[in-house]
């Protein structure tokens, strides 16, 4: 399992953004890795209800999944053909939840019970004498421990997402690429991880053993520097690594695009397509950049799906709105804080001998605590998600609304249902699962808000 933002970064190939609140909000690269592998046991009875409310709301979705019938403000507009495969592929992707979240939830609770973790740390530290080393490295210690955590993570994942590329998304027509690429991708996200993880992981190390009364202002200084490094690494060096980026080719498509960014007085330096069809037929579009700086991308999916230039130009301009009314910053300024809390937080209980102990650890190393801190926070961490959740939906009601007051309402609603049928997105949703996972309001509530302003205009 990789970091949030390497996470984020390597979906993006098929996903085509790159999303501020995961990179920004990159909090340590060890705590990413054992999200998933860790709950505080004081916390059991917690662990448990998260998944079995989680599961309810799954339950919810795939009841509304199953539904034959449209909603109302989609009859007319998405054909039965697609809605039919839209239906077909979610409920697909459903009964693979159900199974991924179980498999998940025993692999956990097994962890838990039996305490993999502190003998795994232990059994770390022999590995790292048997290899001439100190076992009183912290730094070593740390890194032997979180390779081995790396290679059981990727055994557990494997399955899963071969099954999810390969079976689900091949069979509903939208996985292209190879089992050779998919493994040449693994590749060279694990060695991305075993290049940038080491010296952030000691870097870490070292603010918490000599920060001192300012132990917070340090991991949030260093982790403020360390998300603009990648913020600006990512596009440059690591996205070319997995997809081929060219200029967009001159001609009207380029010219409408240059001209709505120069409207706006948007830094556009450079206009790129991604050859997103060589590992998915999913569509996208997104930007980039800092300042005086800023790139836009194109999918080339997205460019052969909508035939007509002005729903593309629609969908650039929606993702312009977010610049023009600081979302981005405004996002990137939350985490921030929400990171600066959390670390505040964590200098709190770090030398608290009794809170490692009820882990089974007898000893204090820096990355045991920061995963324990983080655990024993999970409920305030889904309010916080929920949150910044309702708050996103907000700024994409907002984006879609800029971009109808420069005039491209009705295109950039055709746009939205063009991206709506060919990623044979859900067409019904449960308004609760929605509320819980989505940071997206669903295709229904945002048409129904285009429509609603057109009302109010009239």
């Amino acid at each position: 399992m990789f970091p949030e933002w390497l996470s984020i970064c390597l979906d993006g190939i098929n996903k085509g953004r790159i999303h501020v609140k995961a990179i920004g909000g990159w909090v340590l690269y060890v705590l990413e890795i054992l999200t998933t592998a860790l709950v505080c046991p004081d916390f059991p009875g917690f662990m448990i209800l998260v998944y079995f409310f989680e599961t309810y709301l799954d339950l919810r979705q795939h009841a509304a999944l199953k539904l034959t019938t449209l909603p109302k403000t989609l009859v007319g507009v998405i054909s039965q053909e697609k809605f039919e495969k839209s239906r077909a592929y979610s409920l697909d992707k459903s009964h693979f939840n159900f199974v991924h979240e179980l498999v998940t939830i025993l692999l956990d609770s097994a962890i838990l019970f039996y305490g993999i973790l502190p003998w795994f740390w232990k059994k770390s530290g022999s590995f790292v004498v048997l290899a001439g080393f100190n076992e009183e490295n912290e730094i070593l210690h740390t890194l032997a421990f979180l390779a081995g955590v790396m290679i059981w993570s990727q055994i557990t994942d494997l399955p899963f997402s071969l099954y999810s590329t390969f079976v689900i998304e091949a069979r509903h027509g939208f996985n292209k690429q190879t089992i050779w690429l998919f493994f040449r991708d693994l590749f060279k996200g694990i060695c991305l991880s075993i290049l940038l993880g080491p010296p952030i992981v000691s870097a870490i190390i070292l603010i918490v053993q000599k920060g001192g009364p300012y132990l917070a202002i340090y991991l949030w200084a260093f982790m403020f520097v360390l998300s603009l490094v990648m913020m600006t690494l990512y596009p440059v060096f690591i996205a070319p690594l997995f997809n081929k980026f060219t200029p967009l080719p001159e001609g009207e498509l380029r010219e409408k695009i240059e001209k709505l960014a120069s409207s706006l007085k948007f830094p556009l330096k450079k206009l790129f397509v991604v050859d997103g069809s060589t590992r998915s037929s999913h569509s996208n579009a997104y930007m980039y950049g800092f300042f005086k700086n800023k790139r836009i991308v194109l999918y080339d999916t997205l460019i052969q799906q909508c035939k007509d230039d002005v729903e593309i130009v629609a969908v650039i301009a929606h993702e312009l709105g977010h610049w023009k009314l600081n979302h981005t910053m405004y996002s990137f300024i939350a985490v921030q804080i929400l990171t600066f809390l959390q670390f505040g937080g964590y200098t709190l209980v770090r030398n608290s001998t009794d809170l490692f102990r009820s882990f089974g650890f007898d000893t204090q190393p820096v990355l045991i605590g920061l995963i324990i801190f983080q655990h024993t926070v999970i409920p305030i961490q889904h309010l916080v998600s929920l949150g910044l959740n309702l708050v996103s939906r907000s700024f994409e009601f907002q984006a879609d609304a800029f971009a109808k007051k420069l005039g491209y309402g009705s295109a950039l609603r055709a746009g939205l249902v063009k991206l709506q049928e060919e990623n044979l997105s859900s067409m019904n949703t449960d308004p609760w699962y929605s509320a819980y996972h989505y940071s997206h309001p669903p295709l229904v509530e945002r048409l129904a808000a285009i429509d609603e302003s057109d009302k109010k205009a009239d």
